[in-house]
């Protein structure tokens, strides 16, 4: 199964992207052994829209446009669950098991994602009830993708 971390906006260069880049270069590298083919980041530009709602529909539509159709997305929202790192494995091994091809994982711009697309997602995530700047959200997320990996290796990386 591939792993895509598909996000809004493009990290220029600095420690924020190379944090990110070294998280999926582990998840890359672990993941095969597990099922999982591929892991890596695609990422959108921000829609220069002058209203937010315009900003969230021009972006879902290009954020839909780095994933297969077939994929099962995850939405990282405020308004989804938040769940443990040991509860994201085991739904990205459950999607895994299951045959799918790809998980998506979605990352909105500054001012979030569209309703409509967080509506028909199955599975919404939340980082916690704090706001986080999409920068950290991404960060946050590549590494989970690497934690679930290793949690799913049974390697010490996580700590119970």
């Amino acid at each position: 199964m591939r792993l895509l971390l598909c996000c809004v906006g493009r990290l220029k260069a600095g420690p924020e992207r190379e944090l990110v880049a070294r998280y999926i270069e582990r998840a890359a590298a672990a993941g095969p052994a597990l099922g999982f083919a591929k892991v890596a980041l695609r990422e959108v530009a921000e829609s220069r829209a002058a209203r937010a709602a315009d900003r969230k529909r021009e972006e879902a539509r290009a954020l839909c446009g780095l994933w297969p159709p077939d994929a099962a997305i995850i939405a990282f929202d405020e308004s989804g669950r938040p769940v443990t790192s040991r509860d994201f494995a085991a739904v990205l091994a459950r999607l895994r098991d299951e045959g799918r091809g790809c998980a998506a994982l979605a990352i909105g711009g500054p001012d979030g994602l569209d309703e409509s697309l967080v509506a028909a997602v199955p599975l919404g995530l939340s980082l916690g009830p704090m706001t986080w700047p999409h920068q950290l959200a991404r960060i946050m997320a590549a590494e989970q993708m690497y934690r679930a990996i290793t949690i799913l290796a049974k390697h010490p990386y996580h700590r119970d």
